[in-house]
């Protein structure tokens, strides 16, 4: 099965930038979807952004359109988030997840596999 390692969260200050790296081991991914979803504590699990492998295609949610952008390594079996002008409602566990139908779903259920996450707080 797929093994999903996310990395490079921290606390950070309104209007900085961080990355979030992914790191996926275990199958070939060429087929596959993969995405990233946030928990924040009193809410619902939340899509923030996925990508084609193959393609790179990538769909984002409406809160992070313009300001993330997310991104892959074919060879290294890498996905990124790039979080630029980062606000208080962006703090969250990140999670990366493995959709081997590559289906690009904004749905957390459709998914086969999932990282532990990586905390990222915003200090006001």
């Amino acid at each position: 099965q797929v093994l999903l390692v996310e990395s490079g969260g921290g606390s950070v200050q309104p209007g900085e930038s961080l990355i979030l790296s992914c790191a996926a081991s275990g199958r070939n991914l060429r087929k596959y979807s993969m995405g990233w979803f946030r928990l924040a504590p009193g809410k619902e699990g939340e899509f923030v952004a996925v990508i084609n492998w193959k393609s790179g295609e990538p769909v984002y949610a409406d809160s992070v359109k313009g300001r993330f952008t997310i991104s892959r390594d074919i060879a290294k079996n890498m996905m990124y988030l790039q979080m630029n002008s980062i606000i208080s409602e962006d703090t969250a566990v990140y999670l990366c997840a493995a959709d081997e139908n590559g289906l690009g779903s904004r749905k957390s259920y459709m998914y086969d596999y999932w990282g532990q996450g990586t905390q990222v707080t915003v200090s006001a």
